[in-house]
């Protein structure tokens, strides 16, 4: 078979043809009242928020963080822990406080005005060079062009890559792919309109090929190869860590009210708070190891829970236990279930104060 020759100027006309036609209506894509392109602000919350979470999951987060926090001034004013309240269950919570962080340096360093330039913005934290491109287009259209996972998967089948897409030199010359096919005149709907098609055309399993608009353009298709390119990532065993976490519980006032304590400033879920939690052994627990991790509880704790838990890096096991207070201790932060919602919890923590709802809703749960 012949090599194809992608012409540009034919595959920008396809593929913006088809957006115009086929793409998403997605509340941070409305256009500003003047300028014709979206809200800087909103660009920025969303490529944040995009970033490892899917499109349906993130735009009902998305609305109501807006709802609290309209303008990058009032994100910048927010207290950090009811920025990470609103966070809860998007994950990757990194995220949250350097977008808090930005919207601090916005506010301090450039008058409340985003960066335009890819240079501006990736000197705000947690701006990369993804994030820079995607803002830089859309918001402000800057002829730059944005590289995602999308895109890349969309460019590899385009041009028949068989190599890594993880690799250096790959990443390079998909970055220099993508930069000789931006359009000119619509940069970042260009931008948009790859990371659309990889979305819900060009996906990673069973590709819609016969719905492409561009498949005319497209050496897989050609080839046939589109089921193996780009090549999977090597699956590696994630590492299992365990943890013993205790709901301790005190009544005060006719009051159910449980132990938290906050987690430490730096790390995994760094300023959220958490039942008290310790690691574990490898076995399972005995019920005096319980109750020396446990001396605040007037009897041994009752294992009520197991809770699995993945991070891309690792998986965790909770071990849950129940147990009733002694004596609460005076200096340590003791909440209802109610006050429980105020604070931002790790996921796994979220499933106990489900947990503990339906108690409350149901009392024979757990007794």
């Amino acid at each position: 078979m012949p090599k194809m020759v992608l012409s540009a100027p034919n595959f920008r006309r396809d593929l913006l043809n088809w957006y115009d036609r086929h793409q998403r209506s997605l509340p941070w894509r409305t256009p500003a009242p003047a300028g014709g392109r979206p809200e800087p602000y909103h660009v920025l919350l969303s490529e944040i928020m995009l970033q490892q979470t899917p499109v349906a999951t993130v735009t009902d987060y998305f609305q109501r963080f807006l709802v609290q926090f309209p303008t990058i001034e009032s994100l910048a004013q927010a207290d950090e822990q009811r920025v990470l309240r609103l966070w809860q269950g998007l994950g990757y919570y990194s995220r949250a406080r350097n977008l808090h962080r930005a919207a601090g340096v916005v506010m301090r360093d450039h008058g409340g005005v985003l960066p335009a330039t890819v240079e501006g913005l990736r000197e705000l934290p947690g701006i990369g060079r993804y994030t820079a491109a995607a803002i830089a287009s859309i918001a402000f259209g800057k002829c730059v062009a944005a590289v995602d996972g999308n895109v890349t998967r969309v460019l590899c089948r385009l041009n028949g890559i068989e190599s890594d897409p993880r690799r250096g030199a790959t990443i390079e010359r998909l970055w220099s792919l993508a930069d000789s096919l931006i359009s000119l005149r619509r940069p970042g709907d260009f931008n948009s309109a790859m990371m659309e098609l990889g979305a819900i055309v060009c996906r990673p399993k069973s590709p819609q090929c016969l719905l492409c608009p561009v498949r005319h353009h497209c050496r897989a298709f050609a080839e046939q190869s589109q089921d193996r390119i780009p090549a999977p990532p090597k699956r590696r065993k994630l590492p299992r860590v365990r943890r013993w976490t205790f709901v301790i519980e005190w009544i005060f006032e006719g009051e159910r009210r449980f132990r938290i304590e906050r987690r430490p400033a730096v790390g995994r879920w760094a300023g959220m708070w958490q039942f008290p939690t310790i690691v574990a052994g490898c076995g399972a627990p005995a019920d005096d190891d319980v109750e020396r991790a446990c001396p605040a509880a007037a009897s041994v704790p009752r294992r009520i829970l197991a809770i699995d838990h993945s991070l891309t890096h690792r998986r965790y096991r909770f071990t849950v236990f129940h147990g009733v207070a002694a004596a609460p201790d005076p200096d340590g932060i003791w909440a209802s279930i109610d006050e429980l919602d105020r604070y931002p919890l790790p996921k796994p923590h979220v499933t106990i104060l489900a947990w503990l709802r339906n108690r409350e809703a149901s009392p024979t749960i757990g007794s």
